[in-house]
């Protein structure tokens, strides 16, 4: 079996506008499809993350809060490579989302950092 690539990550939001406003015009996904499902009354709107790589936003107001921070079984959070973890904090402040301070990774000894989206699920930024 070959493995490739990851094709699309899939996140339950639980309102579009605040989503399409996190996702799309902050961190700066292009918006390649978006479609209401008329049959399970929700929205199914996919970003571009790279060539190969696709975000699937799923908005539906319905579903329970998030467990825990982020110790849960399922996703624990989201990673993002940046070419500068201080240039991209300070962007994401200036937006108005709050980061954790920077530190070291413990093992690869690059920065790195937490913010999070609008329903709280943790996102990495790291060297």
């Amino acid at each position: 079996m070959t493995l490739n690539t990851i094709h699309h990550i899939a996140i339950i939001c639980s309102d579009k506008e605040a989503a399409l406003h996190f996702y799309h015009e902050v961190l700066g996904f292009p918006i390649i499809r978006s479609n209401f499902r008329q049959g399970r009354q929700d929205w199914k709107i996919d970003l571009r993350i790279n060539e190969t790589t696709e975000l699937e936003l799923f908005i539906m107001s319905d579903r329970p809060a998030r467990v825990t921070d982020p110790e849960a079984y399922g996703l624990r959070h989201l990673a993002f490579q940046v070419s500068s973890v201080a240039d991209t904090v300070a962007e994401l402040e200036n937006a108005g989302i709050p980061c954790e301070p920077v530190r070291l990774d413990a093992y690869t000894g690059k920065p790195m950092t937490f913010f999070r989206d609008p329903d709280g699920l943790p996102i990495e930024i790291h060297e």
